[in-house]
C-alpha cells in the first residue's frame, strides 16, 4: 500500500482528515454539514451568493436548516486553492442533459481541470456526481492527470460513490441511507468505504467505479421506467373508461411480486428524467440501441403534453377554448412538501400552455419562482389566482393541496380542474363543474 493511502486511513481512524466538498447544491451541502460533525470541512462553490449566505449562516437549502451550518467545522469558500489542505475532495457538481438530451458533463470536466491545478500528492479524490458508467475512469482520471503531472495510484486516489439524497424526505438522511464506494482500485474502496463508513450507518462495496456508477444507473432507470409504465396503463384505461389509480390500489393489495408506481403529469428532480438518456448515450458506443429505455423516455415526456390535452379536453365540456383561458398551475415543484423546481414536469407544462395561447399564473406554497423558456413565473396569493383562474391544473401533490383545495374548489365549482396526482377529484368529482384526472 501507498505510504500517503496509509496515512489518509489513519487520518479517517482519528478524525483529523479535511474533507473538500465541490459544489454546494442540493447534495453537496447535506453531505458537507454530515462530515463537518466529525471532520473539519472546506466548502467550494463557484456561485459568489450561495458562500456570502453560508458565511452569513443562512441556508439555501430546505434539508439543511440555518443552525445546521456548523460554521466551527464548515468553512464554505469560493477561492479553489483553499482545497489544497484537504486530504478529500468530493465532487458533488450537476450533471444536466443538454437541449438534444446527450450528457452534458462540463461541470465535471471544469471541476477536474480547477482541481488537477491544486491537487497534490497524496490527495483523494471522489465523484459522486450522477453519470454514465466509465466517466471516473475516462474523463475525471486524465484531466485530473493532464493538470496536475501526477499520476493517480501513484500519487493520488480515485472513487466514485453516487449520491443519494432525497430532498424532503425525512425518514432516510445521509447518515441511515446505505452508501456504495467503488475505487478505481480495491486498495482505494477499502478507503472510500473507510471514509464514508465514519458519518453512515452502511457501507457497501463494489468492484470498482463503473460497476458504482452503473447502481446510481439502475436505481433511477428502475423508477423512470415503471413510472413510464403506469403512465402508459393510464393512457389505456383512460381510452376504457378505467380508474388507474383504483386499479393500483387495488393491485398493490398483493403481498408479493407488485411494487406500486404512480402515473403522473411526467418526472421531475435531477435524476430520474436524466439519467435513462445519459445510459442511452453511453450504450450506443457500445453498439446497442436501449429501445425500451427510450420508449420509457418518450412516454414520460408526453405527460406534460397529455395534461394540456386533458385541459383542453375540460375546458371544452363548458364550451370554452383554451386560446385566451385563464389558467392556474398549482404546484411547481418536482414532488411534494419541497421547493426543488430541478425538471419539474411544471415547467413543460406552462410552455405549453402559452405555446398554446393561455394565460398562466402559478402558486405554490414552497416555491416561489419557476423558470421556463417564456419566462420567469411568481407565485400568487392562492385564493386570489383560483378566483381569477376559469380552470386549474393541480401538478405538484403537496400535502397542504390535499387539505384545503377540496374546500377551496367546492366554493368555486364552477371552474374546470385537472388532477394530475389524484389530490382532490375523488372528493370533490360531483360538486364541480368538472374535474379531470389522468
Amino acid at each position: 500500500m501507498n505510504d500517503w493511502l496509509t496515512t489518509l486511513n489513519e487520518k479517517i481512524y482519528s478524525h483529523s482528515a479535511i474533507i473538500g466538498i465541490v459544489g454546494l447544491g442540493y447534495v453537496g451541502l447535506p453531505l458537507a454539514i454530515e462530515f463537518s460533525k466529525k471532520f473539519k470541512v472546506i466548502g467550494y462553490d463557484v456561485a459568489e451568493d450561495k458562500i456570502t449566505m453560508l458565511k452569513n449562516g443562512v441556508s439555501y437549502i430546505d434539508d439543511i436548516k440555518d443552525e445546521d451550518l456548523n460554521l466551527d467545522n464548515f468553512t464554505p469558500t469560493n477561492n479553489i486553492d483553499d482545497l489544497k489542505e484537504c486530504d478529500f475532495i468530493i465532487i458533488a457538481v450537476p450533471t444536466p442533459l443538454r437541449e438534444d438530451k446527450t450528457p452534458d458533463l462540463s461541470f465535471v470536466k471544469s471541476s477536474a481541470v480547477s482541481i488537477g491545478k491544486i491537487l497534490r500528492r497524496g490527495q483523494f479524490i471522489i465523484l459522486e456526481s450522477t453519470t454514465y458508467p466509465g466517466t471516473t475512469e475516462e474523463i475525471l482520471v486524465p484531466l485530473l492527470e493532464e493538470h496536475s503531472g501526477l499520476r493517480v495510484i501513484r500519487d493520488f486516489g480515485v472513487a466514485y460513490s453516487p449520491e443519494r439524497v432525497d430532498p424532503g424526505n425525512k425518514k432516510y438522511t445521509i447518515s441511515n441511507t446505505p452508501k456504495v464506494v467503488g475505487g478505481l482500485i480495491p486498495e482505494f474502496t477499502e478507503t472510500a468505504a473507510l471514509l464514508y463508513g465514519s458519518i453512515v450507518t452502511q457501507v457497501i462495496k463494489v468492484q470498482d467505479c463503473k460497476t458504482a456508477e452503473a447502481v446510481k444507473m439502475l436505481e433511477n432507470i428502475f423508477r423512470h421506467v415503471n413510472i413510464a409504465l403506469v403512465n402508459e396503463l393510464a393512457l389505456i384505461f383512460e381510452r376504457m373508461g378505467i380508474d388507474i389509480w383504483e386499479v393500483i390500489d387495488a393491485a398493490k393489495t398483493k403481498p408479493y411480486g407488485f411494487m406500486a408506481f404512480y402515473p403522473g403529469p411526467g418526472v421531475g428532480g435531477h435524476c430520474i428524467p436524466l439519467d435513462p438518456f445519459y445510459l442511452s448515450y453511453k450504450a450506443k458506443q457500445y453498439g446497442f440501441i436501449p429501445r425500451f429505455i427510450e420508449t420509457a423516455g418518450q412516454i414520460n415526456d408526453y405527460m406534460p403534453i397529455h395534461t394540456v390535452n386533458l385541459l383542453e379536453e375540460g375546458l371544452r365540456k363548458i364550451n370554452m377554448k383554451l386560446w385566451g383561458s385563464k389558467i392556474a398551475v398549482l404546484g411547481i415543484a418536482y414532488k411534494k412538501n419541497i421547493s426543488d423546481t430541478r425538471e419539474s414536469p411544471a415547467i413543460k407544462i406552462i410552455e405549453e400552455l402559452i405555446e398554446r395561447g393561455a394565460k398562466v399564473r402559478v402558486h405554490d406554497p414552497y416555491s416561489k419562482t419557476i423558470k421556463t423558456k417564456v419566462g420567469v413565473f411568481s407565485s400568487e396569493d392562492l385564493n386570489e389566482v383560483i378566483k381569477w383562474a376559469d380552470a386549474i391544473v393541480i401538478v405538484t401533490d403537496h400535502d397542504m393541496f390535499r387539505e384545503i383545495l377540496p374546500k377551496l374548489l367546492t366554493e368555486n365549482a364552477e371552474k374546470v380542474v385537472i388532477d394530475t396526482r389524484n389530490v382532490v377529484c375523488a372528493k370533490i368529482k360531483e360538486k364541480v363543474r368538472v374535474c379531470i384526472k389522468i
